[in-house]
């Protein structure tokens, strides 16, 4: 795994939790982040578990598929933090993560932390419904949030998108690439549509257009011209860009690896 400074990590991390919570997270990125950053150590692990979530009793779901790995751990037992090792949920993506961690907030248990109002009382409400065994985890996440101006994330998420016209009567799925948010996709007569320049240069292809078509890799592909973006299939750009493409229609997401 690349060693990643926490400015890196966050960065990397930001487009995918503002993905999510536009799809409805009751989460604030702030707290997610801050969450991310205490927990890992600003590492993205190969099993994509950024929350400690263990595996518990739960059972398999759309986005967590039952794999696991054994790893150390901290817990604080009577004041005293006491090292030991547990079996954690692994997932295909951070995206993955993301959206079983939502489930798992859905249960009673985690009422008032969907209900929170601020960054800061949701980090206090985690704590005091034992995500955590550490009695400093609320303070150490806002503190977390104040050093890395976090709440900035929460701006972004907010902001209103513009749904392409020509696209309009799509579905709106994610597209990952390396297992984080890439872009946007519209699900559009069972093909997956996004916007061909970001994505396209995300994976590292030389994107241009003609004046009537997208290019990537010098291959002319077909095109959606809307408000002056050009969309095309996220199956050609993945053959253009010689990458392999994954539908999951479970978690309605497209991975390209």
């Amino acid at each position: 795994m690349a060693t990643l400074t926490r400015d890196q990590f966050i960065g990397a991390l930001a487009p995918t939790v503002i993905r999510v919570k536009r799809e409805g997270s009751r989460m604030f990125p702030s707290v997610r982040l801050a969450q991310n950053v205490l927990e890992t150590g600003g590492v993205i692990h190969p099993w994509n578990n950024l929350g400690g979530i263990k595996v518990g009793s739960g059972q398999p779901n759309r986005y967590w598929q039952g794999e696991a790995v054994v790893k150390g751990t901290w817990e604080h037992v009577d004041g005293r933090a006491v090292a030991g090792s547990a079996a954690f949920r692994a997932y295909k993506s951070v995206y993955h993560f993301y959206k079983d961690l939502d489930l798992l907030l859905a249960g009673t248990r985690y009422v008032k932390v969907l209900r929170a109002q601020t960054p800061e009382e949701q980090a206090e409400m985690l704590q005091a419904a034992g995500y955590a065994t550490d009695p400093s985890y609320a303070g150490k996440l806002q503190s977390i949030i104040r050093m890395y101006s976090l709440k900035r994330f929460d701006t972004a998420a907010a902001q209103t998108l513009v749904w392409p016209s020509k696209l309009k009567t799509a579905e709106q799925v994610a597209v990952l690439f390396q297992d984080l948010y890439a872009a946007d996709g519209y699900l559009h007569n069972g093909s997956t549509w996004a916007a061909a320049r970001p994505l396209g240069v995300r994976a590292g292809a030389a994107v241009s257009w003609t004046g009537t078509q997208a290019t990537v890799n010098g291959r002319a592909l077909e095109t959606i011209l809307s408000e002056g973006t050009g969309y095309v299939k996220v199956r050609d750009l993945a053959a253009a860009a010689g990458l392999s493409v994954h539908w999951e229609p479970g978690a309605r997401v497209v991975m390209l690896e």
